[in-house]
């Protein structure tokens, strides 16, 4: 029995149902507007996975290990052990040096989010 008490109709629901059925199950942007999506990787950025920019275990080397990951890696990737997570590298055209560091990690280990997965890369673990 329903209260009467909806804000919208029932043929109003299934209309906005779908209008969002493609950005919910498309994986990526859908928006119309450019300026909506984020910013593509580019072409001069420096190439964080052939070593630490910053340094030796400092913040900024790590920080950007991470940003390089989060380019290739969707949220869907994880937990994941090395091995799955070269693959998704690989599948999202990460460059090889980056693919090549992430698969030398330890097998056993499995990575719960990409935070965890650039201290490993970076500090080596």
């Amino acid at each position: 029995m329903q209260r009467g008490s909806d804000r919208l109709s029932v043929h109003r629901d299934d209309e906005m149902k779908h209008e969002l059925k493609g950005l919910l199950r498309s994986g990526h942007p859908t928006r119309v507007e450019e300026w909506h999506d984020p910013e593509p990787a580019a072409d001069d950025d420096p190439e964080v996975w052939s070593g630490p920019v910053g340094g030796l275990g400092s913040p900024a080397s790590l920080e950007r290990t991470r940003l390089e990951l989060a380019r290739h890696l969707s949220r869907h990737a994880f937990p994941a052990k090395p091995g799955e997570l070269a693959r998704a590298l690989r599948r999202g055209n990460a460059p090889g040096g980056l693919v090549d560091a992430v698969a030398g990690l330890r097998h056993g280990h499995r990575y719960e989010n990409v935070q965890q997965l650039a201290e490993a890369l970076v500090g080596g673990a």
